[in-house]
């Protein structure tokens, strides 16, 4: 089902087809039904959504608007008023922060996030935690790269009035314990906002199962289009919560005196949005309800114990990140090379890898390191491609260390 076979669903593999692909945490290839979806959309169906009474008009609107109730399939939301379009995961963590976390929250109150968080899962807590005077307290990790769960629990407290955290680390790859998180922050009736980028398109999610108060990810992280994202949130929480946006499609009425919101999700969608984005996103989730989903995380977990298998066995190399509970996220880093003539290196190669600091400064930090060359895999991948990574690394270090 996954590797080779699936492949041939993705064009990008047919105009390069040498290209080994292994930057799937940035951002993942389209597969042809995303593609022509939405080239279908701009010749055969463009128009603006929720404004025109024409029948083209609304067609766009209903479609648009079936897409909604696509993903809150996709994700067990209860319905889809607890579907928030926005441009992408970042968008969605600072509107919870801005519209949600801020006016709740006070001088000496805390936001609990992790030393494994993306930036966008870090910087907006840490910028409302500053302009209310409030601290933003970071849950520690060991040294495999699991979330140190009994400090967590500690760290939970009448001062913590929000727990936000990635489900799956963009660098370390691990996978957190998030429902048994969500369950020990719900006995205080803490929120909780799940970041999704990297788990979202690899396992089953159900957030009413999960109980998660917000979840998020982005389109263009499971095989749709850039510019789209989605925040989930329970209704209650979502009818309490003020726009931050204002402008057209988002009002019920407008004066010069007064303006009332329309409710939610409406309220939070100002102005013409990614219509396009949003039709692509709902092709992304079309392509996904075809496959096994259970079975990508089982592959991917396959794929990468693999990787690291075969790559631990490479001398001067040392594997980033190594919990009991990971997915095919491998960052490592090799001795006397710099993570940016490694990634140089195999680009040359036809081998597309990611070398940084993935936008978790403050974990390489805490781990002493500068950056770090990082593979990241998905369903088109197979263990030739990683027998042909692990030979250009192989070419890399005799390249590079005399």
């Amino acid at each position: 089902m996954f590797g080779t076979k699936i492949k041939a669903q993705f064009p990008i593999f047919q105009t390069h087809p040498n290209l080994v692909y292994l930057d799937n945490a940035a951002t993942t290839q389209k597969p042809k039904m995303v593609i022509d979806g939405i080239t279908n959309f701009y010749q055969k169906e463009n128009a603006n959504i929720h404004r025109g009474i024409y029948d083209l008009a609304a067609q766009t609107s209903a479609k648009y608007e079936k897409v909604r109730t696509k993903v809150a399939d996709f994700i067990g939301a209860n319905a889809s008023e607890n579907i928030v379009y926005t441009s992408g995961t970042t968008a969605a963590i600072n509107l919870v922060a801005s519209s949600f976390l801020a006016p709740r929250l006070s001088e000496g109150d805390e936001v609990l996030i992790s030393m494994m968080e993306h930036h966008a899962n870090l910087i907006p807590w840490q910028m409302v935690c500053k302009a209310k005077g409030a601290s933003l307290r970071v849950i520690p990790i060991n040294t495999d790269g699991s979330l140190d769960m009994d400090a967590y629990k500690q760290a939970l407290g009448p001062t913590t009035k929000m727990v936000a955290i990635t489900h799956i680390s963009n660098t370390l790859g691990t996978i957190n314990p998030v429902a048994e998180m969500i369950a020990l922050a719900h006995q205080q009736d803490i929120p909780v906002l799940i970041d999704g980028a990297q788990s979202t398109a690899h396992y089953p999610i159900d957030v009413t199962t999960l109980d998660a108060d917000f979840f998020t990810f982005s389109g263009h992280k499971i095989f749709g289009p850039t510019g789209i994202g989605i925040l989930y949130g329970k209704q209650a929480i979502l009818e309490k919560m003020a726009p931050t946006q204002y402008g057209g499609d988002m009002i019920r009425s407008v004066s010069f005196e007064e303006t009332s919101f329309a409710p939610s999700p409406q309220r939070f969608e100002a102005g013409t949005t990614n219509i396009a984005g949003v039709i692509g996103l709902g092709y992304a989730i079309d392509f996904l309800n075809q496959l096994d989903t259970p079975a990508i995380g089982t592959y991917l977990k396959m794929l990468g114990a693999y990787a690291e298998e075969q790559l631990s066995a490479i001398e001067g190399l040392s594997i980033v990140g190594t919990a009991e509970n990971k997915t095919g996220i491998i960052s490592f880093v090799i001795q006397d090379i710099h993570p940016h003539d490694i990634a140089s290196f195999l680009g040359a190669a036809n081998i597309a890898i990611r070398a940084g600091n993935h936008c978790t400064q403050p974990l390489m930090k805490h781990l002493g390191l500068p950056a770090t060359s990082r593979a990241s895999l998905s369903i088109y991948n197979t263990k030739k491609d990683i027998d042909l990574l692990v030979l250009a690394i192989k070419e890399t270090i005799d390249f590079f260390v005399i």
